[in-house]
C-alpha cells in the first residue's frame, strides 16, 4: 500500500512538474534597454524598432524593455550597472569607453576630425569603426552597432559668435576629455553632467550653456532655456549599442542571429534618420524663436576650426598619434 501511495504522489509530482519544467523552458529571454535619451529622438525610436523587431524574428522568445530618459539608470551608472548585469543593453556616447582604458575611442571626439557627414559614415563603418568596437570584447563588452546622432551645435545664454566669446562660461560636457581640453582652450569651464540633469541645469544657471546636437536640443527643449546658439558642427554625437560579451555569448545559437538581425535593421533605421531629425529640429528652433540661431560663414568657421586645432598635439598622448593619423587620412580621403 506504501508503495503504491508513493507511486502515485511520484506521477503527482512529475504530472505538476512537467508544466512547470515545459514553462521554465519557454520563459522568454529579457533584454533589458537603457538608454538617457526620450524616445521621440533617433536613438529613442531606434532602440524601440529593435524591441518590434527582435521581439518579432523570436515570435516572442525574446523580450525587450526599454527604459529611455534615465528612467532606469542615469548615464554616469549604466556601464556600472552592464558590468553587473542589472541591465543588458546599453546606447552610450563612444566618450564613455575612455574611463574603462579604451581612449582611442577619444579620437572620434576630436574637432573637426570629420569633414561633414559622408566622412564619419565612411570611417565609423569601415576598418577604423570596427577596430574600435573590438578593442571593447577585453573589456568584457560585445558592440553591436554605432547610431548616428549628427554634429554638436553649442549655445548658452549670451552670443557665441567667436571662440573668444566662451571665455569664463561653464559649458555642460558628457564626460568626453577631448571636449574638456577643447574647451578649455576657448576659455570655458566644462561641467561634467548627466544629461538627464542639464535642463534644469540651464535654467537655474548652474551651468551658461550646452553642445549637442539640434534635436536632443529640441527633445529635451534646451532650447527653452537658452537664447542664443551657434552653428559651428564642431564634433559629432554617435552612440555605441553595446551589450555584456557574457549575456551575448550565453544567447542560444538559434537566437543570437535573430537578434543581431532586427540591431542591424534597427541601426539602418536610426541612421537614416537622424539626419532628417536633425534638421526638423533646426527648423522647429528657427520657427519658434525661442533661440537665436547664427549660422557662421565659412570665414567665422574658420576661426573656430584653428581655435581648437591645438587639442590634437595635447590629445596624442592620451588616444595615440597613430590613431589620429589613420582617421585624419581616412578623413581627408572622402570627396
Amino acid at each position: 500500500m506504501r508503495i503504491m501511495k508513493l507511486a502515485a504522489a511520484l506521477l503527482l509530482a512529475a504530472t505538476v512538474a512537467a508544466p512547470l519544467q515545459s514553462a521554465m523552458a519557454q520563459a522568454p529571454i529579457v533584454i533589458k534597454f537603457s538608454h538617457v535619451v526620450t524616445e521621440n529622438t533617433p536613438k529613442g525610436k531606434a532602440s524601440l524598432k529593435f524591441k518590434e523587431l527582435v521581439e518579432q524574428y523570436t515570435a516572442g522568445k525574446v523580450k525587450v524593455e526599454v527604459y529611455p530618459n534615465s528612467t532606469l539608470y542615469k548615464d554616469g551608472e549604466e556601464m556600472q550597472a552592464l558590468q553587473l548585469g542589472a541591465v543588458q543593453m546599453l546606447a552610450p556616447s563612444t566618450a564613455k569607453f575612455a574611463p574603462l582604458g579604451v581612449k582611442q575611442f577619444e579620437a572620434l571626439d576630436l574637432p573637426y576630425i570629420f569633414n561633414g557627414q559622408k566622412a564619419y559614415d565612411t570611417i565609423i563603418n569601415g576598418p577604423v569603426g570596427k577596430d574600435l568596437l573590438a578593442r571593447l570584447e577585453p573589456k568584457g563588452i560585445h558592440g553591436l552597432a554605432y547610431w548616428d546622432n549628427g554634429f554638436y551645435v553649442i549655445s548658452a545664454n549670451k552670443p557665441l559668435l567667436v571662440p573668444d566669446d566662451l571665455k569664463g562660461l561653464k559649458i555642460r560636457i558628457s564626460g568626453s576629455k577631448i571636449d574638456d581640453a577643447t574647451l578649455r582652450l576657448m576659455g570655458a569651464n566644462p561641467q561634467i553632467m548627466a544629461f538627464s540633469e542639464l535642463y534644469q541645469a540651464l535654467q537655474s544657471g548652474v551651468v551658461d550653456g550646452a553642445q549637442n546636437t539640434p534635436s536632443n536640443y529640441t527633445s529635451q527643449k534646451f532650447d527653452e532655456v537658452q537664447k542664443y546658439m551657434n552653428v559651428i558642427n564642431h564634433v559629432h554625437l554617435q552612440y555605441a549599442v553595446i551589450t555584456s560579451k557574457k549575456f551575448w555569448d550565453s544567447l542560444p545559437a538559434d537566437i543570437k542571429p535573430m537578434v543581431q538581425k532586427a540591431m542591424d535593421e534597427a541601426t539602418v533605421y536610426n541612421n537614416s534618420i537622424s539626419v532628417q531629425e536633425n534638421a526638423d529640429a533646426m527648423a522647429k528652433m528657427r520657427k519658434d524663436g525661442k533661440v537665436q540661431i547664427h549660422d557662421p560663414s565659412p570665414a567665422e568657421l574658420k576661426v573656430w576650426h584653428d581655435a581648437m586645432m591645438p587639442v590634437y598635439t595635447s590629445a596624442s598622448s592620451r588616444i595615440g598619434q597613430d590613431m589620429i593619423d589613420v582617421m585624419t587620412k581616412a578623413a581627408a580621403a572622402v570627396k
